[in-house]
């Protein structure tokens, strides 16, 4: 996310780099890097005649250097963006002869979405000595949560702890989805407001009450009536609260607190470190490893690996999904 920022900033002071490329498994930064140039770097006046959008699946590599060496028109600058480019992944090498010249007028920017540069090679070497080279890394559910707070907190928003990983838990680690979402709410809601569960039920239908996030806590806390109200509240509404998002929360939950047993350092700070969770919550995992011991622990992982197996209908076809979460619970509590 700093990067980001960085390459945004020197955008803004005039440092502008003859290339751009932009890979990885997160193509929200990618999006939003090249957006920015497309912006930015030229007046609507100039885009006209100096702004291009080509696609990897259409377009060579020939092709786009062709137009990279063209000089702008009545323009101190032209902006080339090169969308899709990983459709260009068997031939990407041939550009290295253009990236160690670049022509210093274009603005050449490759979205090089969910694959990878060879670092090794020499196209890499030549874009990082004469551009910008951008890896765009997915981010891990922690490090989602503290985004959405700086980019609602940039709107004029702030969120509540609970709100926010109800918005994780439901929408995963895909920002552009969750990006969607924030969208909404900033239009339905005040400017200047916290964020609160209650808003994420009303406006995006989750409910603050009956969710995966309220279910792993009454697990951990061993509130039998509480995961068993949740449970019925998932087994009347399945579209919403699909089994195979609940039972792969509950494995992620009870791998962690695996880890948690094994750890030596149980301060706050390590542990939210080692288990890649917000220190917020690292009060759950405490309390959880009190109710679970280590063996228990690890037999509930193979029995949430069991019943992945049931959801998925190996040697349980005609098995409902209320049958499968009552199961769940017994096997657990």
């Amino acid at each position: 996310m700093d990067e980001v920022l960085e390459i945004v900033n020197e955008i803004k002071k005039g440092n502008i780099k003859p290339i751009y490329f932009l890979f990885g498994e997160e193509a929200f930064f990618i999006d939003k890097i090249a957006s920015y140039i497309g912006e930015k770097v030229l007046s609507e006046e100039e885009k006209g005649f100096n702004q291009m959008v080509l696609y990897g699946k259409d377009a060579t590599i020939d092709e786009i250097v062709s137009h990279a060496k063209r000089f702008p028109m009545m323009a101190e600058k032209q902006v080339v963006i090169v969308k899709e480019a990983q459709h260009l992944s068997r031939t990407i090498e041939n550009l290295n002869g253009y990236a160690e010249n670049p022509q210093p007028t274009t603005v050449l920017v490759f979205c090089y979405k969910y694959k990878k540069l060879d670092k090794r090679k020499a196209l890499y070497k030549s874009i990082k000595k004469n551009g910008v080279v951008f890896e765009s890394k997915k981010l891990y559910e922690n490090q989602v949560s503290d985004w959405l707070r700086k980019t609602l907190v940039s709107s004029g928003f702030t969120i509540s702890h609970k709100a926010a990983i109800m918005l994780v838990e439901y929408l995963g680690t895909d920002l552009g989805r969750i990006n969607n979402e924030l969208e909404k709410l900033k239009l339905a809601i005040p400017e200047k407001k916290e964020i609160t569960p209650e808003d994420i039920e009303q406006h995006i239908g989750i409910s603050k009450d009956y969710n995966n996030f309220e279910l792993k806590k009454a697990i951990g806390e061993r509130n039998i009536l509480k995961a068993t109200k949740i449970v019925t509240y998932f087994s009347q509404n399945p579209k919403d609260n699909p089994f195979v998002l609940t039972i792969s929360l509950l494995h992620s939950f009870f791998t962690q607190l695996l880890q948690y047993h094994g750890l030596n350092d149980h301060s706050p700070k390590h542990v939210a470190s080692v288990l890649k969770i917000n220190p917020y919550f690292v009060g759950e995992y405490q309390t959880a490893a009190k109710n679970f011991p280590m063996k228990r622990v690890s037999q509930i992982i193979g029995n949430l690996r069991e019943l992945d197996l049931k959801g998925k209908g190996v040697n349980a076809s005609s098995v409902n999904n209320e049958d499968l979460l009552k199961e769940l619970l017994y096997k657990i509590l």
